[in-house]
Order: structure tokens, then C-alpha cells, then sequence
């Protein structure tokens, strides 16, 4: 199998609005997928209904195994670690909720690997916005998944924070972890996926790596597809 999640026909209605519309997607094992879009295309939908948080009116989503929730790693905007703990305090927190049981090597190996050892007894409201951001990650990778999904990563970020976590995204990829993130930042895109998802009005409207893309839609950067894609259909 060389998919993880392989969804067909979905569609999602909100009253009489169709947020999704009878689309085909697939998360490949082993790909950073991005996926890309204007506000209110149906990202966040589409990572839901794939996610199994909300149900596809019509559709079937298939998945690489029975539990799979058990494997996959999300990330969202909002901060999901606890600010009055240190950084290494909400590892061995968040560790006790996976039920993962890490010596003191491997928390260390963690902090190591996501450049946050140095702030390890930090409080995390004291750390910065991409420290804060590479901690989440780290949260989201304790215990071992084999897909992690990322709401904006670098989203607020400055071009030193988003390297770091374009890095952070490289080494779990390199592990054999799939990564689907969403994003606005076509930099970040460009600098990180295999392949891009690009939703428009519910509908998927380009599939595939990102310089074949630009070849089949004969543009010279992702800022064209992006306009040429979100013109009035």
C-alpha cells in the first residue's frame, strides 16, 4: 500500500453551501504533502472529514489501518501545551497522556533534535513564537506517528523561525514520517513539499510536485499558479 488515506467522492454541505465538492484525495506515504488555498476553500474541512473529526456527507476515506488515530500527530494554530509548565515539564506531561513512557535520554534527544534543549527549564509562555512552534511539534511526534499533520507551521514567523521549522520538517521526513501541512506562505510551499494539493471553491484544481505544476500551467513561480488558480470560475 502507498497510501495512507485515500479518499473518493467527498462532499461536504453546510445548509444549501457545498464546502466540499465530490473531491478525490490522497496522503502518500512518505511525501510532504502541502495543502494550499484561498480562506474558505476548504482546507480545514477537507483536513477534518480525512482526520475522521466530522463526516463527509457522501464519500469513502480509506485508511492504511484499523487505528489509525492512534498514529497520527496534529498540530493546529492555537498552542497546545501547557503555559505554566517548562518545555521539558510538558513533554513528560504530554508523553503521561500518550501513555509513553520516555527515560530522561529521550526527552533530552527531543529537546536536542527540535533546538530546544538550551530552554528546556524554560516556562513555555516565556519562549518565543518559533520556540513555541517547534515545541508543539515536538509534542505532536512523541508518540511515534506515522503521519503528522501541520495547520500553518510557520505562520507569524520570522525567516530565521521559519528555517528552523522548515528543518524540523526535513529531519521527521527523513525518519519516514508523512507531514500534510497547510499554508498561505508559498515560500514555505515551494522550500518544503513533494507535491501540493491546491483547493479552490471546494473543489481540488491542481494536483502534483510543485516545478511540474508550474511547467503544465506554463508559470515561472507558485505566486502565478496561485492567481491563475483562484480566478472567478
Amino acid at each position: 500500500m502507498d497510501y495512507l488515506i485515500k479518499a473518493k467522492n467527498l462532499t461536504k454541505k453546510y445548509g444549501i453551501r457545498t464546502v466540499i465538492n465530490n473531491i478525490d484525495f490522497e496522503i502518500r506515504k512518505g511525501e510532504k504533502l502541502a495543502l494550499i488555498g484561498t480562506n474558505g476553500a476548504g482546507k480545514s474541512t477537507t483536513i477534518s472529514m480525512l482526520l475522521g473529526m466530522i463526516k463527509p456527507d457522501y464519500g469513502t476515506i480509506k485508511y492504511w489501518c484499523n487505528n489509525y488515530n492512534a498514529k497520527i500527530g496534529v498540530q493546529l494554530q492555537a498552542t497546545p501545551f501547557f503555559e505554566g509548565y517548562t518545555a521539558k515539564e510538558n513533554l513528560y506531561f504530554f508523553a503521561s497522556l500518550y501513555n509513553q513512557t520516555l527515560s530522561n535520554e529521550d526527552i533530552k534527544t527531543i529537546l536536542e533534535n527540535c533546538n530546544l534543549y538550551e530552554v528546556r527549564n524554560t516556562l513555555a509562555s516565556r519562549l518565543s513564537i518559533g520556540q513555541q512552534k517547534r515545541l508543539s511539534i515536538a509534542v505532536t511526534t512523541l508518540h511515534s506517528p506515522e503521519l503528522i499533520v501541520l495547520d500553518e507551521p510557520t505562520a507569524g514567523l520570522d525567516p530565521k523561525a521559519r528555517y528552523e521549522i522548515k528543518k524540523l520538517i526535513d529531519s521527521l521526513s527523513k525518519k519516514g514520517i508523512t507531514v500534510l501541512f497547510s499554508s498561505h506562505d508559498l515560500d514555505e510551499v515551494w522550500n518544503i513539499s513533494d507535491r501540493l494539493v491546491f483547493l479552490h471553491q471546494g473543489n481540488v484544481v491542481a494536483d502534483g510536485n510543485p516545478k511540474e505544476l508550474l511547467e503544465k500551467f506554463n508559470v515561472s513561480n507558485l505566486e502565478e499558479l496561485y492567481l491563475i488558480l483562484t480566478e472567478s470560475k
